[in-house]
């Protein structure tokens, strides 16, 4: 059975009113909450999984959490992109311990946590945004989390240029993406993917149009994922109420080469 250990990230639920907190466990530290006190040195050594005690009796279930988890759960003022679209953006570009990949429009820093949580020490995420509120917030997420070292943040505008080369994946969660495209292609390797979340079915239109016409990508894409959760209670398991529908449209492109490479 594993136990959680000094150093690492835990994340806290009351099964009774859902409150949620993130902490990395140092000894002699402590955690206080509406519902009493949470000694560190108490949490070190405790199983995970099982159900912890504040000093005044009430319970917290003792887990480390999942990138969804940190993603949903932490400080935003924008909204994020969805953990059903996030998840498959990484999948679809490719993204994997040993990753260099850029961002155009950091916003609260949701999808900078997953792709730092995924490219590891050995990779490195760049996040580029023109508000500075926002990449704060993104950076105390990271640091919240022990992944701020993994990501490099600039501020300016993606058609203005990256300052990076040779990336292997290349996001955009922008207006207008299609200004940035000879942006992107400057800083992606050959072969390199490119994939952009955009709301409306105009700007979808707009980026397939400018995608199409630049020599630079190819292998073009655009897909839109709805997700449909189902009730879990035993007796009664059926679809929810709701669904989860449009959030965005997701394109993608690969870096090509105009003409033959030279050998």
């Amino acid at each position: 059975m594993t136990q959680a250990q000094a150093g690492d990230l835990v994340f806290l639920v009351s099964e009774t009113d859902r409150t949620t907190f993130f902490e990395i466990l140092q000894p002699g530290d402590k955690l206080q909450t509406h519902r009493g006190i949470l000694h560190h040195d108490d949490l070190i050594g405790s199983l995970l999984g099982s159900q912890v005690r504040t000093h005044l009796g009430y319970t917290y279930y003792l887990l480390i959490p999942t990138t969804d988890e940190i993603v949903r759960y932490s400080k935003r003022n924008s909204q994020i992109i969805y953990p059903k679209d996030t998840g498959y953006l990484i999948m679809r570009l490719g993204i994997r311990p040993g990753s260099r990949v850029l961002e155009a429009g950091t916003g609260s820093g949701g999808l900078t946590m997953a792709l730092a949580s995924i490219v590891g020490d050995e990779g490195h995420v760049y996040s580029y945004d023109l508000r500075d509120d926002m990449q704060q917030l993104a950076g105390q997420n990271l640091a919240q989390i022990g992944l701020r070292h993994r990501v490099t943040f600039r501020q300016g505008r993606a058609e203005d240029g990256f300052e990076e080369t040779g990336l292997d994946a290349v996001i955009f969660d922008l207006r207008r993406p299609w200004e940035a495209l000879d942006s992107a292609r400057a800083a992606l390797r050959g072969s390199g993917a490119l994939g952009s979340i955009i709301p409306t079915n105009n700007q979808l239109i707009d980026l397939i149009e400018a995608l199409d016409a630049h020599s630079g990508f190819g292998f073009i894409e655009a897909e839109e994922l709805i997700l449909r959760p189902y009730k879990t209670i035993p007796a009664r398991v059926r679809p929810d109420d709701r669904i989860i529908g449009h959030t965005g449209f997701l394109v993608f492109g690969r870096a090509v080469f105009e003409e033959d490479a030279a050998v």
